[in-house]
């Protein structure tokens, strides 16, 4: 193997190594190993009682909540491409994981989270990461805003302490109006008891930002209904006991009926999963200087997904409230992430019984600040102002997650975004006389001088190649210079392989200048080339050649 060949998979290698092995070689010592162990029983504080009430909005019982986050976390952190990533249940999840729930049951959405994860595996190894960051802005924008009204909706019922007379539904208009039908059974303990967890977070993030507030929320609420006997639903009275140990891995049904069901949502979960946890990566990037490996990411979630599976869990991604938290709190790599996991199953070990106590009035509460916090509420009004286009794309996205789908919304918002990239570049690409003012020009009527500017490709060759075509009726000589162009497509290099032909017809010469190498093999593969056009490194030495063969 030559010194390139082994560069080249050298560079493929480093895509899929674990930011646990970098860190490792770096130098690791007692004091990254404590920064590390403070981040990580942070995280696990926050992530402790997010993990129950996201599981429970799911519907599916907590417990599988804390299986994804301590399984999934540690995995997604021992294999992870990014340093600081904290894997879990995410609240973007819910909808998709309810619907997984009452179509094809808890078995079926263990299926679907283990298929997932073969799904990212692929997704990361065909080296597919690198391409989800061009999602556009408005996209994940409306999404993430759809996601959270969402959210907000399905909390409904246990903020307000309703009782509904059978399954809620899963579309929003259908629970909207099963909500109100329901709006006898109003329980003001319930109420009372979600607005003061919303109150106490909220104060305690505000005055102490450094204390755990979702717990201490979360224990001041369970605390409150124990000693006053509040008469409002709990975990306990729900679910029942939490279990004190994770369960034997066991693998899903794999038969061919339960297959074909759960493959949709497995396709689902593996395309949300990676949008969430690479946008995750990027925050983090942000926030640390960093950079993450977006494919061994990928692959990382994928073996995440497969463990959670096994274990009784479900879908693993990366949680940017939590990846946040870790970065925050200084974390010096993904150890942070793997101790957060322990911390968490040492909770269920030790502290399981007392998780019964907790009111669902109260998660609904911390779900609710979630679904506020996700709405990036001047993002979308800061891009409904902005233009059309990008108050279509992100509108669009919002009513189709909220109202249809969270897949469709982010199908057709992508391929709205594509098309309003497209008419963009198409009117940012124009076309320029270059006259006698900038002292090229030979005064010669019979040679015609333009220069292009933009990227000229299919959504600009038809509007340009017209006006290619009125500019060259009558010149003996037409230099067209390609200094100011980026970028040329098949479609805007058959344009003018049209117009060489048109032009070598009557006799005319059809001189292109300042051609990058990418643009002339454009031109090249089309059939641009002599006798038909002639290439010159600028327009001075194609007047004076149009000039001597005139």
């Amino acid at each position: 193997m030559d010194e390139a060949s082994r560069r080249k998979a050298a560079s493929f290698s480093e895509q899929y190594l674990p930011k646990l092995v970098t860190v490792l070689r770096e130098g690791y010592g007692p004091g990254a190993l404590k920064a590390d162990a403070l981040a990580g029983l942070t995280v696990a504080i926050v992530a402790l009682p997010l993990s129950m009430a996201i599981a429970i909005a799911s519907g599916v019982g907590p417990e599988r909540g804390l299986y994804t986050a301590i399984v999934g976390g540690f995995l997604v952190s021992l294999l992870g491409g990014s340093r600081f990533q904290i894997g879990g249940p995410a609240g973007a999840f819910i909808v998709l994981v309810a619907a997984c729930v009452a179509d094809i049951g808890v078995g079926g959405l263990l299926l679907a989270t283990f298929l997932s994860g073969f799904v990212l595996m692929a997704a990361g190894a065909l080296r597919l990461g690198s391409y989800i960051k061009f999602i556009p802005y408005p996209v994940t924008v409306g999404f993430t805003a759809g996601i959270a009204v969402i959210i907000f909706a399905s909390q409904i019922k246990d903020l307000l302490g309703l009782t509904l007379g059978g399954p809620e539904p899963a579309e929003i208009v259908h629970k909207i109006e099963a909500l109100w039908a329901a709006r006898g059974t109003f329980s003001v303990a319930a109420l009372a008891l979600a607005a003061g967890t919303i109150a106490l977070i909220e104060t305690v993030k505000r005055w102490r930002p450094r204390w755990p507030s979702l717990l201490i929320g979360i224990v001041a609420a369970s605390v409150l209904a124990a000693v006053m006997g509040l008469p409002v639903e709990t975990i306990g009275s729900r679910f029942g006991a939490l279990p004190r140990v994770l369960p034997v891995p066991s693998l899903p049904d794999l038969s061919g009926d339960a297959l074909l069901a759960a493959l949709p949502y497995a396709a689902s979960f593996a395309l949300l999963g990676a949008i969430e946890s690479l946008l995750s990566a990027v925050v983090a990037d942000g926030m640390s200087g960093r950079q993450h490996r977006s494919n061994g990411e990928l692959v990382a979630q994928g073996v995440a997904n497969i463990g959670s599976a096994l274990f009784g869990g479900f879908c693993v991604t990366g949680t940017i409230a939590r990846t946040a938290t870790n970065v925050r709190s200084g974390s010096r790599g993904p150890v942070s992430g793997m101790l957060h996991a322990l911390f968490l199953l040492a909770f269920m070990i030790v502290a399981a019984p007392l998780a019964a106590y907790i009111p669902l009035a109260a998660l609904a509460g911390l779900l609710a600040i979630v679904a506020w916090n996700m709405a990036e509420k001047e993002e979308f009004a800061g891009l409904v102002r902005a233009s059309r286009g990008d108050a279509a794309v992100v509108i669009v996205t919002f009513l189709l997650v909220v109202f249809r789908d969270l897949t469709e919304g982010i199908v057709v918002g992508f391929a709205l975004g594509g098309l309003v990239f497209i008419h963009r570049m198409s009117e940012a690409a124009r076309i320029e006389p270059h006259g006698p003012e900038a002292g090229t020009e030979s005064h010669d009527p019979g040679v015609v001088v333009y220069r292009l500017h933009g990227a000229f490709f299919f959504g600009a060759a038809a509007t340009l190649g017209s006006v290619l075509d009125r500019i060259a009726a009558r010149p003996r000589a037409f230099v067209v210079d390609f200094t100011e162009v980026p970028f040329l497509d098949s479609s805007g290099a058959h344009s003018f392989e049209t117009l060489a032909h048109k032009l070598h017809r009557r006799g005319a010469v059809l001189y292109l200048t300042g051609t990058s190498a990418e643009v002339r093999r454009a031109l090249l593969a089309q059939g641009v080339r002599e006798p038909l056009a002639r290439y010159l490194p600028d327009i001075d030495a194609a007047l004076e050649a149009a000039q001597a063969t005139g």
